[in-house]
């Protein structure tokens, strides 16, 4: 572990920050709150900023080795022993490696483990194929009892840590590595399951998670340029899905899109498809996101650009639904 230094844990929201950064921070706030709750990490403490919780907490911190199985193991074990474990990796190492201790150790029997995947999608760039995890929601959405959330901003990953805390159960939260520009700021109100608006809009739906949250207000900014007044949802908890916000937005709304680093099988737009689709809502939609494929190594914008997540990608399908409507 590295020398310990002085934590900032303010937020200075003019600034771009990590998500993963908003976790560490949020981790020791609620550290200094509560003795029971315990951090243990696959041996990327650096990068998934558990380190911090380390650093503050040496005699509540675990560096399991890189050895998924047993972190998740070792979490479960813990959270039946009445404690609070955030087990922390690389999304893809996380959740590929240690699905089946997930599925039987956590979700199946009910355990309060709390399972951080940072580095999650393409955005991580240059990590190439092997890190970027495009399926870690798909995988642990079909799992019962398990609650997914996806922060677009560090202050809300904070916050998200806070809502973990207090809420028993499986949770699996998805960070970033790169920094994403503040939505919120410190007296914002997160609930889980409830879906935040970002901005209104009458013409159009854009319904985002994590990153593309920064996406799609850069596209709803270029739309209402052209006349189409565009409304920006941050879906921050995508399991349990607010149904109602969906459902709200499809009636009020012309055309609506979904929009995230992830494949588009099995993730928000898969959810918000089955949303709409089982109550017979009649509305041009589209998902964007990864379309079923590996990516590769390159730059995160140029990533964002080859498999159609950046912004002007989701301005051009906005535009060809609005066509429809």
């Amino acid at each position: 572990m590295a020398e310990s230094v002085k934590l900032n844990l303010s937020f200075d929201t003019s600034k771009p920050e990590a998500t993963r950064d908003g976790f560490g921070k949020g981790l020791v706030i609620e550290g200094k709150k509560n003795k029971d709750i315990i951090a243990l990490d696959g041996d990327l403490a650096n990068s998934t900023r558990s380190e911090w919780f380390g650093q503050e907490f040496p005699d509540r911190f675990f560096n399991v080795g890189i050895a998924e199985q047993n972190l998740v193991g070792m979490a479960a074990g813990l959270a039946l022993a009445g404690k609070i474990p955030f087990a922390c990796s690389f999304a893809g190492f996380l959740v590929n490696r240690g699905h089946d201790i997930i599925r039987i150790s956590v979700a199946y029997s009910n355990a309060n483990v709390k399972l951080i995947g940072t580095h999650g999608g393409i955005q991580i760039g240059e990590d190439g194929p092997s890190n970027q995890s495009m399926s870690d929601i798909a995988s642990l959405r079909a799992l019962p009892r398990m609650v997914i959330v996806n922060p677009c901003d560090a202050l809300e990953a904070a916050k998200a840590v806070e809502a973990f805390v207090k809420t028993k159960g499986p949770m699996y939260m998805r960070l970033t590595r790169n920094k994403l520009p503040y939505f919120h700021k410190e007296d914002y109100k997160f609930q889980l399951g409830k879906a935040d608006i970002i901005k209104e809009g009458k013409d159009a739906t854009i319904l985002a998670t994590g990153a593309l949250v920064a996406e799609a207000m850069k596209a709803a900014k270029e739309l209402e340029n052209e006349g189409i007044s565009t409304r920006v949802i941050n879906i921050h908890t995508i399991k349990p899905l607010d149904a109602e916000a969906v459902l709200q937005a499809a009636r009020s709304t012309k055309v609506m899109i979904t929009a995230e680093d992830h494949n588009v099988i099995g993730g928000l737009g898969g959810g918000v498809a089955e949303v709409i689709a089982q109550q017979q809502i009649s509305i041009p939609f589209r998902i964007i996101g990864v379309k079923d494929s590996f990516a590769e190594s390159a730059t995160p914008d140029q990533l964002f650009e080859k498999y159609g997540l950046s912004y002007p990608h989701l301005v051009t399908a906005v535009k060809d639904l609005m066509k429809r409507k």
